[in-house]
């Protein structure tokens, strides 16, 4: 796979129909994150608000590019109990949603006979993948991208079969 990956931002850009993303981890360890998760943890307020400085790029982007028409959609598959880290993450999804994305969660019981690739990964308009790699810890070590027909196959796959079992955010409860 090619060492120069556009960026999540471009990609999403220049997509004309769809977005897609799948997350199967039950743990991220992203550092822009940190100050949130420990306040959430503390039971204090997090920022949810869609509009804020926090937020801002990822909602004008996500409603700019609903706004030409992409659907954008997010399935996560999810270990029950879920992990510490799930339940604030479906706690901020509230944004993801208000921003314009369709998301659902799969508990990973219900996933078994899905064949899945070995990365997270978001696919635009059915032709090209970007997987997100992390580290044992969940931190992240970069992107890779490919259009190869196999593996977009496979991503589609995989993406439409979490999506047809999947639970609608307001529906799943943690």
């Amino acid at each position: 796979m090619p060492q120069s990956v556009p960026s999540f931002y471009e990609l999403l850009g220049a997509a004309q129909h769809s977005a897609v993303h799948l997350e199967m981890r039950d743990q991220y360890g992203i550092m822009e994150e940190s100050e949130e998760i420990v306040r959430w943890r503390r039971g204090e307020a997090v920022d949810v608000d869609p509009y804020s400085e926090y937020w801002s790029d990822w909602t004008e982007a996500i409603q700019g590019a609903v706004a030409r028409g992409v659907t954008v959609r997010r399935a996560q598959i999810i270990s029950e109990p879920v992990s510490e880290y799930i339940r604030y993450e479906h706690h901020i999804t509230q944004v993801n949603v208000a921003a314009g994305e369709l998301v659902r969660w799969l508990p990973r019981s219900q996933a078994s006979d899905i064949p899945l690739p070995g990365n997270d990964f978001w696919l635009f308009d059915g032709e090209l993948v970007r997987f997100n790699l992390f580290d044992g810890n969940g931190a992240g070590l970069g992107p890779q991208h490919t259009e190869e027909p196999a593996v977009v196959q496979l991503c589609t796959t995989a993406f439409e079969s979490v999506w047809a079992r999947g639970i609608d955010h307001e529906k799943y409860s943690v």
